[in-house]
């Protein structure tokens, strides 16, 4: 270990337990829940042997009133779901790190999809996760039950092998709600005075630490600014006044920014390492207690840093841990050029908005440890060397390169360009997409400890080549390229576009004659950097979308608000609700997405951000010739990194298998039931 490092390998007490050292994984979902919590235990135990000296869950709903669903969450409403939860605090132990559970009640953001019951929070309001209902204001009775819940599901937690219990009061939900004057308009003694407003979280505290306190950790997550001004929770102001009331109530302060979770988890697109601390800074000078915060921590020196400055006792992190469980490890064992660094991307986030389960660009293996088997660190030699041609050093082709070299295989690696990458070259030009790189340079440099991966920059394979290569297998892993012909998501007609450019284009040099026309029938990040660069060059831009709003994919990433405002702020037109419906000299046609007027625009330069089509010309030459080939990545189905990644991973783990694995799946017993 690097001995700058040790800081972050001392333990710390946090009220009647220890953590073994500084490194501290937050609670983030994963879309596993209570349905699947072997799954759910498998992954965090993997964070655990990685390293985390704590390792907390997702929320967890205390009670009936405070259903997520369709979204993947755990439940402790009852006794029944104390042995599942006992699997991951199991899990967690078994590498020596505490295990934290967050309590959790949604109130108002809580849309009881499932169990149909009214929801709850300080007064009467409309539904906060945009469903046409009401949530009801709690009365005296409502709040004493509420405590009951609190308490209840702590000495649950308690039983089931937690460590550190959690009062979550962070990012909107119900004792948030309580908190900020925003949502809590109540003139009894829970509303009025911030003391008042306070009250519940006070006695939340008092009561949880009541019920488990004599073996457990209490710790408070608490949002001390949610980015909403003066007219709610500020760091300068009612959050700062809150840690001042409570100081030494609770045994450890969880805290960061909130208003939505978008603001916590902001991606790497708008934000930097450590984005966090200009709000949360302030906490341990007004508290003996331990703090911990987040910031997409990557870089051993920055932890280092935030220690010694005294910005907090732990380094907190949920993406980076997704990315690298094992990143403690790796300082440890003087590792950290092995780091597989987060890259902010907010692929996890997707996930969870989508209520499916985690998914990572970085690490493929996340929720994958016990449905598949895989784990982080760990893969299947081959029974028999064999020897194995990639072609294309993208992302997929650098996943397959390396993971079936780590697998014992014979591999080289033919890249046509100078350089590796492919797609990630382009991409992380874009304004903010910068730490995207990360997927080739990581990858690049773990190849380079492989003897058995050769790498051929500038050796673009035609058929005939590969077939005299003499390979046992082909991977073609050779992108994908943007289509011409207007074919997106949205607008299935192929259309004759003579003068417009693709992205493929803009990046190779094509010139941009203003003002420049971006129609994005593909909804991701594309259409916006592209529109942010050009107008950044100095180009009028109209950006033209067939949906309501601009890249509305990014909703899903938590980008979407923050897309928009940057493009407006930056004067770039958007014209929402249009398809793309022709071209002539000059002009752009465009038809409303619901009456289908036509209308024409001005255009100089028309740039088509549409469907994007296989590059996989060598494939049927090669199945012809007979040569065992198989694709991976865009080249077999064009998609984001994320997916790209996983699908040469995917291969390189069945390679050489008999048959397809079967992807494992938790079911309710049927005993009795047939």
């Amino acid at each position: 270990m690097d001995p700058t490092h040790a800081i972050l390998f001392e333990p710390v007490k946090i009220g009647p337990v220890t953590a073994p050292n500084r490194f501290y994984q937050t609670p983030h979902a994963t879309g596993l829940g209570w349905q699947r919590p072997q799954a759910g235990a498998a992954l965090r135990g993997i964070k655990a042997e990685g390293g985390w000296g704590v390792v907390c869950t997702e929320y967890c709903s205390i009670h009936p009133t405070s259903d997520d669903s369709p979204h993947g969450f755990l439940t402790l409403w009852d006794d029944s779901d104390i042995p599942a939860l006992a699997l991951t605090a199991d899990a967690i132990h078994a590498h020596g790190s505490l295990a934290g559970i967050e309590l959790w009640h949604g109130g108002a953001h809580a849309s009881n999809r499932m169990t149909r019951v009214p929801g709850i929070s300080p007064d009467i309001q409309p539904a906060m996760f945009h469903l046409p209902t009401t949530a009801r204001a709690m009365d005296a009775s409502d709040i004493k039950a509420f405590r009951g819940w609190q308490r209840d599901a702590a000495l649950r937690a308690k039983r089931a092998g937690f460590d550190i219990i959690y009062v979550y009061a962070g990012h909107d939900y119900l004792p948030f709600q309580f908190l900020s004057g925003r949502s809590n308009t109540r003139g009894d003694a829970y509303g009025g005075s911030l003391e008042n407003r306070a009250r519940l979280l006070r006695e939340m505290i008092e009561d949880t630490k009541e019920a488990v306190g004599d073996t457990c950790a209490v710790a408070v997550r608490l949002a001390v600014d949610e980015l909403h001004g003066p007219r709610g929770i500020t760091s300068a102001g009612e959050g700062r006044e809150v840690i001042e009331m409570l100081a030494e109530l609770p045994d450890l302060w969880d805290v960061n920014i909130a208003g939505a979770l978008g603001n916590d988890s902001k991606s790497a697109r708008f934000s930097g390492e450590g984005f966090q601390e200009p709000y949360v800074a302030f906490v341990k000078s007004l508290t003996t207690k331990p703090v911990v915060s987040v910031g997409r921590f990557t870089s051993p020196e920055t932890m280092v840093a935030q220690i010694k400055r005294g910005v907090q006792d732990f380094i907190g992190a949920a993406r980076p841990s997704i990315a690298d469980p094992f990143l403690p490890l790796k300082i440890r064992e003087g590792r950290a050029d092995e780091i597989r660094e987060c890259i902010g991307c907010n692929m996890c986030r997707a996930a969870n908005n989508e209520a499916v389960h985690l998914r990572c660009t970085q690490n493929p293996t996340m929720a994958e440890e016990w449905r598949q088997g895989w784990h982080p660190e760990r893969i299947a030699v081959l029974p028999k060397r064999q020897k194995v041609l990639v072609v294309g050093a993208g992302p997929a082709g650098l996943e397959a390169a390396l993971s079936l070299g780590r697998r014992g295989a014979e591999v080289s690696l033919a890249e046509s360009g100078s350089a590796l990458g492919g797609r990630i070259l382009r991409e992380s030009t874009l304004p903010g997409l910068g730490t995207w790189i990360r997927v080739r340079d990581w990858r690049a440099h773990m190849i380079g400890k492989l003897d058995n991966v050769q790498v051929y920059p500038g050796s673009e394979m035609t058929a005939g080549d590969i077939v005299d290569f003499g390979a046992d297998h082909v991977v073609l892993a050779t992108g994908s390229r943007w289509r011409r012909d207007g074919v997106g998501v949205t607008g299935m007609q192929v259309l004759d576009l003579p003068e417009s450019l693709t992205p493929d284009d803009v990046f190779a040099g094509a010139t941009v004659n203003g003002p420049a026309v971006i129609y994005d029938d593909e909804h991701y990040f594309m259409g916006g950097a592209l529109a942010e660069r050009l107008r950044a060059q100095g180009h009028p831009v109209c950006y033209v979308t067939p949906h309501a709003m601009a890249s509305s994919w990014t909703a899903l990433t938590d980008e979407q608000g923050f897309v928009q405002t940057q493009l407006l702020e930056a004067g770039v037109e958007i014209v929402a609700s249009h398809l793309l419906v022709g071209q002539a000299a000059g002009v752009v046609r465009l038809a409303c997405a619901y009456t289908g007027r036509v209308t024409e625009r001005f255009c100089g330069t028309l740039i088509a951000v549409t469907g994007r089509l296989p590059v996989d010309d060598l494939y049927a030459p090669l199945m012809a010739a007979g040569i065992a080939v198989s694709r991976v990545g865009d080249c077999l189905q064009p998609s984001s990194i994320a997916d790209a990644v996983y699908s040469a991973h995917r291969f390189a783990r069945g390679f050489g298998a008999a048959v397809e694995p079967v992807l494992r799946r938790e079911k309710p017993p049927l005993k009795g039931l047939l």
